[in-house]
């Protein structure tokens, strides 16, 4: 049977989690052909705190991008996944998950979904609104305590 899957663009948030997501979508593209982007998107923080914030964040911004750069590259190298296919973008994350999974022309994006708490809400609410506007296959990795 041939992987219909030709593109295909993981959604990490770089913590430890993130294997459990990157383990599953580098085994759906074990096979030739398939190429697998990272995308790791973090929202201004004047959309995370509300437009009004009383300082200046750019410097604080740009820091929070490097250093989200930095560990998506050490995810990127442990699953063999080229720099050119790592994209670490400021914007509304299911926007910006989709944006570039159409503009990669994915087939399918992968992304984990919890049923805790914290951050774990915003990654498993973020599984849930990808689905109505993703122009192509969503898997939802369950992610689970190791």
């Amino acid at each position: 049977m041939t992987n219909p899957y030709k593109q295909i663009l993981v959604a990490i948030d770089c913590s430890e989690e993130s294997t459990q997501v990157l383990g599953r979508a580098a085994a759906l593209a074990e096979r030739d052909g398939t190429h697998l982007h990272l995308i790791h998107v973090i929202e201004p923080l004047a959309l995370a705190y509300g437009a009004d914030v009383p300082m200046d964040v750019s410097d604080l911004q740009s820091s929070l991008v490097k250093q989200a750069r930095d560990s998506a590259m050490e995810y990127a190298r442990r699953y063999q996944v080229p720099e050119s296919n790592v994209h670490v973008e400021l914007g509304s994350i299911e926007k910006t998950i989709q944006e570039n999974a159409e503009k990669l022309d994915c087939d399918l994006i992968v992304v984990g979904s919890h049923t805790r708490s914290g951050l774990a809400i915003l990654l498993g609410s973020t599984a849930k609104g990808l689905v109505p506007g993703a122009n192509c296959d969503v898997l939802a990795v369950k992610i689970t305590d190791q």
